[in-house]
């Protein structure tokens, strides 16, 4: 089992003002173990970034002039890409820019979906923690994991914390004895009861990992046709 743990940075929050990826950071896992296969990349976005943007992730115009542009690098990031499970927090708000550069390029390419599939650990943490927030600093403390070298947002070392998060949240490592049997997680949604005023137990049945994927793409979707969409503005002020 391949997978890929993915983040992004930007110029920006919004696709409609224009706004680029300034760098991309992958780490391979195969069997649920973190491989030293990386792919990483920063870009020339053509902009400046915004001073939001730029406060996060700290690459200025002047790092990123000589960098190259997505277009050049689009062959190299799909061939690492296709075929496994792309691990994102917050996955509407990486496939929509990816995709996004993917447009720009005029080539026919098609959206990151049809290349892989793509497991969004953001309506995964909101399951397991119901109430609490699940940016990837506050899962980090939660999972116990070290991010003190986190002092701005990098992709690389944002998917490595990622991948680190992932494990922790599914389960944990498999055992490293254990080679031939690696553990593989399904992810179905938990049922809980809940007493009814007349004391009879209601089942709260919760959307599943799949489902809630496909309800962050109907609002990738969604953003793109209306040119913003505040369900997903709100759900990136809470992953971040």
């Amino acid at each position: 089992m391949r997978q890929i743990v993915l983040d992004t940075e930007t110029t920006g929050k919004e696709i409609s003002l224009g706004n680029r990826v300034v760098e991309i950071g992958c780490i391979e896992m195969i069997d649920r173990r973190i491989t030293e296969q990386r792919f990483h990349s920063y870009l020339n976005p053509g902009r400046d970034s915004e001073a939001g943007a730029l406060a996060v992730h700290g690459l200025t115009t002047e790092f990123l002039r000589d960098k190259p542009l997505f277009i050049s690098i689009a062959d190299e990031f799909l061939n690492f890409i296709t075929g496994a499970t792309l691990i994102i927090h917050n996955a509407v708000f990486d496939l929509a820019f990816l995709d996004y550069e993917l447009q720009l390029t005029n080539k026919n390419y098609k959206q990151i979906v049809r290349y892989c599939q793509v497991l969004d650990t953001l309506p995964l943490a909101r399951q397991l923690h119901p109430g609490q927030r699940n940016s990837l600093d506050a899962l980090c403390k939660r999972y116990e994991i070290d991010n003190s070298k986190r002092d701005k947002h990098s992709s690389l070392l944002d998917a490595e914390l990622l991948a680190h998060v992932y494990l922790a949240m599914t389960g944990g490592q498999p055992n490293l004895f254990d080679d031939e049997n690696p553990i593989i997680h399904h992810f179905h949604a938990p049922e809980r009861k809940k007493t009814a005023v007349n004391g009879d137990k209601l089942p709260i049945i919760f959307a599943t990992v799949e489902e809630c994927i496909a309800h962050e793409q109907y609002l990738s979707n969604l953003s793109k046709t209306a040119g913003s969409c505040l369900w997903v503005s709100a759900e990136l002020q809470e992953s971040q």
